[in-house]
């Protein structure tokens, strides 16, 4: 197989690491930022501009990609990489997120304290077997399980695949949580079945789950770590502060098999990063920069800066001085501040070119400090 995972080095001062990931597109940089590319693209880019920028790994929702166009029809293109024109590594996730954020809300609203109302009509029904919902594009009623979530993955071909889970909400009793862990358990076991049937040199990542609890999050890391999983994600409620998620993750990933990668899921705002980097968190995956820039916040290592402000409308060097991007080495930020200001959809395209390259460069350092023992 093509996928395996080298530390090149232990930090002396936390449990931050320095890594390689191999797949069978090319090798991950640890620790690294992933964007999410929803339905096969991240939104103003190209993929051939996306690899251009240097990110090395990109996340791809299946949820999405089922419902259009049809992961039979990225199989018959050959496969995503092919479909979309990229050459470099893709994570797909199992479909479970999307589905149980239409039940519950999502990780993201829990982290913002709103509350997790359920929203009718999506999700149909939830038992052993697996979920059946209604397609938001069409109504039509749709049966996702452990085994067709496995095959649609292998459709898409990505190097790095999920198991399918379930996404508990934070406010669910602990009897409740319970029984759901071991249902999730159940059906990532299932999943690594089908997967193992045919491996396709793909790489599968098992779902540590368990919500804030740490006796679950225990149970969750022994269960899955005596699994042949080739690494480890961190889903499921991750708590509704920061300092709750740091908590929970602080007691976690000492759990986890040290030889092994492992990726936190949907996390990567630069307040989050900064203090999950010393866990020893390798991967991490956020549509944050890509959001932040389609909302006018250029990414700087001074801070934000929010391009519509009238103070930039006169500012005629690049966003930031020393940066290296297309978008800083050819256009100013009051060109930026106009595109804004008149809505040209070319504004979204260079400010996601911006802090994308920005997270990289970010990631970069990051992965210097480590090996100095700075972090």
């Amino acid at each position: 197989m093509s996928f395996r995972f080298e530390i090149l080095h232990q930090s002396k001062k936390s449990r931050a690491r320095v890594g390689r990931i191999h797949t069978p597109h090319g090798v991950i940089d640890t620790p690294n930022f992933v964007a999410v590319g929803t339905n096969g693209t991240l939104k103003a880019l190209d993929n051939r501009m996306v690899d251009s920028i240097g990110l090395q790994l990109m996340f791809c929702n299946t949820y999405h990609l089922l419902l259009q166009p049809g992961t039979q029809v990225v199989r018959r293109a050959g496969g995503l990489h092919k479909f979309i024109h990229r050459n470099m590594p893709i994570i797909t996730d199992s479909g479970g997120f999307q589905v149980f954020s239409l039940a519950y809300g999502s990780v993201a609203d829990e982290l913002k304290s709103r509350g997790a109302k359920k929203r009718d009509g999506h999700v149909l029904k939830i038992d052993e077997e697996g979920v059946v919902f209604r397609s938001y594009r069409d109504g039509t009623k749709i049966r996702l399980t452990p085994e067709s979530s496995i095959q649609a993955q292998k459709d898409l071909g990505a190097d790095i695949i999920i198991p399918f889970d379930e996404l508990p909400p934070y406010h669910i009793g602990r009897d409740k949580l319970k029984k759901s862990l071991e249902r999730t358990h159940r059906w990532e076991q299932r999943s690594l079945e089908e997967h193992l049937r045919n491996p396709q040199d793909q790489a599968i990542y098992a779902v540590i789950h368990g919500g804030v609890d740490p006796d679950f999050r225990k149970e969750s890391c022994a269960f899955l770590s005596n699994l042949p999983f080739d690494g480890y994600s961190i889903g499921g409620s991750l708590g509704k502060t920061k300092p709750e998620m740091i908590e929970m993750l602080t007691s976690l990933l000492p759990q986890l098999p040290p030889e092994k990668p492992n990726h936190l899921l949907g996390i990567g705002d630069l307040e989050s990063l900064h203090q999950c980097l010393p866990l020893g968190i390798d991967t991490f995956d956020s549509s944050y920069p890509t959001r932040a820039a389609r909302h006018g916040l250029l990414l700087t290592q001074e801070g934000g800066i929010k391009v519509e402000k009238g103070e930039n409308a006169n500012h005629f060097g690049p966003i930031e001085p020393a940066c290296t991007c297309w978008t800083c080495q050819h256009f100013t930020l009051a060109y930026l501040h106009h595109l804004f200001k008149a809505r040209e959809l070319t504004a979204y395209t260079l400010a996601t070119v911006h802090n994308l390259h920005f997270m990289v460069e970010l990631m970069r350092r990051n992965r210097e400090a480590i090996l100095n023992d700075h972090i």
